[in-house]
């Protein structure tokens, strides 16, 4: 056992309590986010979701309770993830006029919003979920005296619309037509009501998939693999109990009553016909009523309180300075984790710039009068934002949170194998560092002017040679299999993608004099834009090589681990460089052209653990990271991570006491932390923050686990995370 591991072992006796007393669900309740008072507007929202399924739930002054309704999957004909739509809810006589009182609380045990208000002797309270284990919306008003109630779609996309101003554009990034062509958004369509239920729905009657295969060179495969925008229709109903439709945008109660529940059925399908759709919201409306409400609820309730309880991290102290940045923490921590729980398990990965809770920006001071639809860097995926959310979904145990990111990129690895073949002429498969969830570059990206270009050169050089998100992701792969032992996942998952991104790696570059790989052309993420051996692909592909050269030869297969030795062997030595008369380690062998503020020679401590607390050359490390160019703490900026991943705990404790002390001044919900780099709610601003608490507490080395390597001696820890081979470390 080595130093760090026994003190971390010491530490953990001196610093828990007997885990019997400890009541996680007792600690969370302290950090519900209560509000006394309404919202000025949407930027007052405050979010509910399934990981599917999102609402951003606001009351206004004017007593009208309204929420914008989302859903992982809503991809619009334009590559877009659309809002659904938008809900208002009116009661008469209103409980949350001025006067009265007014309690809004996210209730995070069970994952619901609880809104109460009225006079004294008549009081009002509103409970919103989004049902844990069914695609379900769900709004439930309680009066001690009868109401009235209306229910009011409020539809913004009713006529095509070309989106010309230069501002918007952005929230379609990549879609830079031919000939300057516009782009157009197309409407929703609302169908005639029916009894008590209002039907409306976006469907995609045309796609840019076709289009943006062909401009790549790809365009023979449209023939072997289906369009993922074409007839795509997305949409919900609304059901009011004592409720009838007044019009196709209305429903209203029947009678006065105390009380009301209103379901709201979201779908996204591929289907040829609307009728097809129809049938399948109608079937799907059935299974639900199946189920007893009180049932459902209860098993929803106890889909959060198995959450809640399976991992945790609270922090505190016994001094008035460090308690207050510990509940800071604790706070940013559980709100985070709260935010991946709502988006987590949809259909699609997590969007980095506002996942499924973005609102409009009519009353921002920057953007400002755009429709919720609208987000910076649009629909696209970028890897480098994309991963953070999922490292910190690792050593939590959220391991059905994480599905969705392997499942996108295994889907489009068919596609990236052939383009690789189509490029370069060789096998294995690399992944574009933006792409659409389908696999490929954005037409803007990729460009469209291809005079004098190679198939598959990118115009934008920012990406023209980043292809280390699938070096990370194999990494990701690695740990999860690591973590969770689930052979199924390394048989169909792991091993495949791991043997497409080492044998690009391995095929692409030439060797030199003495047999190692050499990377050239190349670059260093997109930071040194020309670059010969880049070391976050150096140590990415070391990390792997070895890695999966200890897998037993039962799961792996001998040919490949004879292929994978011989590619270790050529891989070469990290770069270093010379400060003064210490070496630290460099960003590549060679770099030019700095272009933005990534840190790449620290790729080597995180993601890919070549150097850090369980290793020698930890004193070169630590070198390297206070030599950092960068040193911002905002956004997807990591040097919390590293600075936790080389137990620099003072270091490590002050950045993340910063990340999760600066949310998004314009926005009331503490989590929605941005723009930053990107939109609010930033998705990597709070993850980084989550991901270097969870290493300040826990780390590992193959199976081997160090605990606290980066804990600051002013505070005290409750926490739960998950380890290597399933252990639970607490």
């Amino acid at each position: 056992m080595n130093k760090l591991t026994l003190f971390g072992s010491m530490l953990l006796v001196s610093q828990l309590v007997t885990a019997q007393s400890f009541d996680p669900i007792r600690e969370l309740r302290r950090f519900n986010v209560v509000w006394e008072s309404p919202s000025l507007n949407s930027l007052g929202s405050m979010p509910v979701g399934n990981g599917d399924i999102g609402m951003n739930i606001w009351v206004e002054e004017n007593g009208d309770l309204q929420f914008y309704l989302s859903k992982t999957d809503a991809w619009s004909e334009n590559a877009q993830l659309l809002k659904l739509g938008k809900v208002r809810i009116r009661l008469t006589p209103n409980p949350f006029i001025k006067g009265n009182s007014f309690h809004q609380e996210l209730d995070l045990e069970n994952g619901e919003i609880r809104i109460k208000g009225g006079s004294a002797g008549d009081p009002v309270e509103i409970v919103i979920r989004a049902d844990a284990n069914h695609p379900l919306a769900e709004v439930v008003i309680q009066s001690g005296r009868p109401l009235a109630a209306e229910v009011l779609l409020e539809p913004w996309r009713m006529v095509p619309r070309i989106m010309s101003n230069p501002d918007e554009l952005p929230a379609v990034y990549g879609m830079q037509q031919a000939k300057g062509e516009p782009v157009i958004i197309d409407p929703d369509s609302i169908l005639p009501a029916s009894a008590g239920r209002l039907t409306w729905f976006h469907r995609n009657r045309r796609s840019i998939w076709a289009d943006n295969l062909k401009l790549q060179a790809l365009g023979d495969l449209t023939g072997s693999l289906t369009d993922p925008l074409l007839g795509r229709i997305f949409g919900a109903a609304i059901e009011g109990s004592g409720m009838q439709a007044e019009s196709a945008l209305k429903l209203r109660s029947i009678s006065n009553s105390r009380k009301f529940t209103l379901l709201i059925y979201p779908l996204t399908t591929t289907s040829k016909t609307l009728a097809e759709w129809q049938k399948s919201l109608d079937t799907q409306i059935s299974e639900i009523g199946k189920t007893v409400p009180e049932t459902r609820i209860r098993n929803h309730r106890k889909w959060w309180t198995d959450f809640w309880t399976r991992s945790y991290i609270f922090i505190s102290a016994d001094q008035e300075g460090p308690a207050k940045s510990a509940e800071t923490v604790t706070r940013g921590y559980i709100l985070q984790r709260y935010m991946n729980a709502c988006s987590g398990r949809g259909a699609s990965p997590i969007k980095f710039n506002g996942s499924i809770f973005t609102v409009d920006t009519y009353n921002r001071s920057v953007r400002k009068g755009f429709d919720a639809d609208f987000r910076l860097w649009g629909g696209p995926y970028w890897f480098q934002n994309t991963r953070l959310p999922y490292w910190s979904m690792l050593q939590a145990g959220d391991f059905e949170m994480m599905a969705p990111l392997f499942r996108m990129y295994m889907d489009a690895l068919p596609l990236r194998k052939a383009a690789t073949k189509k490029y370069y002429n060789h096998d294995g498969a690399f992944y574009p560092e933006t792409m659409y969830f389908w696999g490929t570059y954005t037409n803007d990206n990729y460009g469209r002017n291809r005079e004098g270009m190679p198939d598959g050169l990118t115009q934008n050089t920012y990406i023209r040679y980043y292809w280390t998100g699938g070096l990370e992701l194999s990494e990701m792969m690695i740990d999860y299999y690591r973590f969770t032992r689930r052979t199924g996942f390394a048989r169909d998952t792991l091993i495949p993608f791991v043997t497409g991104i080492l044998g690009f790696f391995d095929q692409h570059w030439p060797r030199d004099i003495e047999g190692k790989i050499l990377f050239t052309p190349a670059q260093a993420l997109e930071t040194y834009q020309t670059a010969v051996d880049p070391t976050p692909d150096i140590a990415g592909l070391m990390s792997i090589t070895r890695q999966m050269l200890a897998f037993p030869d039962s799961l792996v297969g001998k040919d490949l681990k004879k292929r994978w030795k011989l590619l270790l062997a050529a891989i070469p030595e990290i770069p270093l460089r010379k400060i003064g008369e210490e070496s630290v380690i460099a960003p590549a062998r060679n770099s030019a052209r700095l272009a933005n503020i990534e840190n790449p020679e620290l790729y080597a401590v995180f993601p890919f653990r070549i150097f850090g607390t369980y290793e020698l050359f930890l004193d070169l490390a630590i070198r390297t990271y206070e030599n950092r160019r960068h040193t911002m703490n905002i956004g997807w900026q990591h040097s919390a991570i590293q600075a936790a991943c080389l137990g620099l705990a003072d270091e490590a404790t002050a950045l993340v006491i910063d990340k999760f002390s600066h949310s998004d001044p314009e926005c009331r919900f503490p989590a929605f932390w941005g723009p930053n780099y990107d939109w609010s709610p930033d998705q990597d601003h709070g993850t980084v923050a989550m991901i270097a608490l969870q290493r300040m507490l826990v780390q590992w080395d193959g199976d081997e686990v160090i605990r606290f390597p980066a804990w600051p001696k002013e505070w005290k820890v409750e926490f739960r995370l998950a380890g290597p081979g399933g252990a639970v470390e607490e």
